[in-house]
């Protein structure tokens, strides 16, 4: 896994939210705020 930078913009990416609608990060760019949680479940 590539270590984050600091300063350095995301990368791009599409996820899929839990209503099964694809959402980009680019969609959100020049918005204020944006909290991202990844749910990594207990296997």
């Amino acid at each position: 896994m590539a270590k984050i930078e600091i300063n350095i913009p995301a990368p791009d990416f599409t996820l899929v939210d839990f209503t099964g609608r694809s959402v980009t990060l680019s969609d959100y760019r020049k918005k204020s705020n944006l909290l991202l949680v990844f749910n990594r479940g207990f296997v």
